[in-house]
């Protein structure tokens, strides 16, 4: 082969392996990415049943008083004033 023919092959060459190695650059960054934001959701997931957890006890602690009275009345059942 002649030199010019020699250079052409390796400048073309040299082009694949750098867009090779810009694609393979990107996916470990959206790899990254994604990792971080799996993370997130687990993270948000996990608050969330912690405050489910925590409302219930609220609900509890705020309808345990008003049950032992006697003067508070559910709302699904209507007094019969005339």
């Amino acid at each position: 082969m002649m030199s010019a023919d020699m250079d052409a092959v390796d400048a073309e060459n040299q082009e694949e392996l750098e867009e090779k190695t810009r694609l393979i650059n990107q996916v470990l960054e959206l790899q990254h990415t994604l990792e971080d934001l799996s993370a997130r959701v687990d993270a948000v997931k996990e608050e969330n049943l912690k405050l489910k957890s925590e409302n219930q006890v609220l609900e509890q602690y705020i309808e345990n008083p008003f049950s032992a009275s006697s003067g508070f009345q559910t709302t699904g059942t209507k007094s019969k004033r005339k």
